[in-house]
């Protein structure tokens, strides 16, 4: 077997190759180029699988929810302290070590080297249609690896290149690499046929991300550009999606045929694990209430200023577990003889010894917007949705407000959805509060802070911080591999 060693390895990376038999790498046999669509999905596996960590140990999740200001993962007692990394994340105290700053890295360019190597493998076959498709879709994902890369770390190396990748790249500026991705998406678009998958690239996922990039262009670039954001979000809205009825549809178990999701990772609790923020945030006899066949771990909980956002008739409110829980057989649950009641109010992001026992373990609204099935194990077999038809609207919504244009309709789409009055001449700021209670534990709030120019704000245990904040530094460990990352 012949193994390739990627010069890109400077990122830390050295990820060997795929088995290539002692063949030419540049002239791969027929039988090794896509006959069909199906045959290139095959194909682009490896691509895709680095999305299966982001919720977990690949970190993305934890910096955009934990370094914003819904979520938090209290210290309770001796639980979830972990060296200080989660609190790290909420007080904008992190480090280039810190585990969820190091960690998306790595996965983040695991997706790009995929990709690079694909689309060299069939590139001197590009004339096939099928082919064709299979290198327009691993280009878009290679551009939504990137997108991650300048929303979370700003300026970093762009390589397009697998077999002749530089052995130390250089950080090229944000908005170049922007302009970049705009062009590989307008370049690659058109290739795409109508599609409804949604756990791989489609006109739907390619529309949506070029909306994120437009959306955020002011970040990226310092020059905005609502207006093209808009085009995109219609580029979407033309394509047939729609909401569900129920503003929690889009989450339960069995949710991969949603017409309301857009792109998303297709966890099985079995087969393709790594969605288990619910054993993050349930409490340890939450297992009663579920019929679970493992124990919780008791930790995040969403801050008491933002479940305080909604209305008593909002339905996303069903999302939340508050108050005394009970046992599938309708029994109240009680630990050590306390009852376990979860309460909005969560008295000090360090909870030691001098706090009650209700205090550190039940303080806390918990979150089930995802629904947690009975007998749900360790990991849930819900997909994830990574870009979802609500959000496109809000979007939508946004970008008209910022042009000095009325966002009503859109808003009140998402309002009325969840059982709630209709707005009349939407600002920004309550544009930005209904994002917050729509897209909240679905790690968009980050991002959208940074884009209201509120991310560096105080907020419950956490004070002002610095502008350097609004991205996250290249961690220790890339620096040590590739000098050139220090400049």
């Amino acid at each position: 077997m012949k193994k390739v060693l990627i010069s890109i390895a400077a990122l830390a990376l050295m990820v060997s190759c795929t088995d290539l038999d002692d063949r030419l790498y540049d002239r791969l046999p027929e039988d090794m180029y896509p006959e069909n669509e199906t045959q290139g999905a095959l194909l682009t596996v490896p691509v895709y699988s680095p999305l299966r960590e982001l919720l977990d140990w690949g970190g993305w999740w934890f910096a955009q929810e934990l370094s914003a200001d819904q979520v938090v993962c209290p210290t309770r007692l001796s639980d979830w302290d972990d060296g200080g990394k989660w609190r790290m994340l909420h007080t904008h105290t992190w480090t280039n070590t810190t585990e969820a700053v190091a960690s998306m890295w790595s996965r983040f360019y695991k997706g790009v080297v995929e990709a690079n190597q694909l689309i060299e493998r069939l590139t001197p076959n590009a004339e096939d249609p099928a082919t064709a498709l299979t290198l327009a879709k691993v280009k878009i994902m290679r551009a939504y690896y990137y997108y991650l890369l300048i929303d979370n770390y700003g300026n970093v190396p762009y390589v397009t290149t697998f077999i002749d990748a530089p052995e130390f790249p250089e950080k090229e500026n944000r908005a170049i690499i922007f302009q970049n991705l705009i062009t590989e998406l307008e370049d690659n678009i058109p290739t795409l046929t109508s599609s409804s998958t949604k756990t791989a690239v489609s006109k739907g996922m390619a529309y949506t991300l070029l909306a994120k990039l437009y959306l955020n262009a002011e970040v990226y670039t310092g020059t905005a550009q609502w207006e093209k954001a808009e085009i995109a979000c219609d580029s979407v809205m033309k394509l047939g999606y729609s909401l569900d009825g129920d503003p929690l549809a889009p989450f339960v178990t069995k949710n991969e045929n949603s017409n309301e999701n857009i792109f998303t990772i297709p966890f099985d609790e079995d087969s393709y694990t790594g969605f288990n923020l619910h054993m993050r945030t349930l409490h340890y006899l939450s297992n009663k209430t579920y019929d679970m066949s493992v124990g919780p771990w008791n930790g995040f909980a969403v801050t008491e200023s933002h479940y305080n956002t909604y209305s008593d008739n909002d339905l996303r409110k069903g999302g939340f577990l508050v108050g005394q829980q009970y046992s599938s057989g309708g029994e109240a649950l009680v630990e050590n003889g306390i009852p376990v009641v979860f309460t909005p109010r969560i008295p000090k992001l360090v909870m030691d010894a001098t706090f009650t026992p209700a205090e550190i373990r039940m303080s806390g609204v918990r979150v089930a917007k995802f629904e947690i099935a009975r007998g749900a194990k360790e990991n849930l077999s819900n997909d994830f949705p990574i870009f979802r038809y609500a959000d496109v609207i809000l979007m939508k919504a946004e970008a008209m407000i910022r042009q000095g244009e009325s966002g009503d309709l859109y808003v009140n789409m998402i309002r009325k959805r969840a059982g709630l009055e209709n707005w009349t001449g939407v600002t920004l700021d309550q544009l930005l509060e209904e994002r917050g209670r729509e897209m909240y534990w679905e790690a968009h709030r980050r991002q959208d802070l940074i884009r209201f120019g509120k991310f560096n704000n105080a907020w419950w245990e956490k004070e002002t911080s610095t502008t350097d904040r609004k991205v996250f530094p290249i961690p220790q460990s890339q620096i040590d591999a590739n000098p050139n990352l220090a400049k």
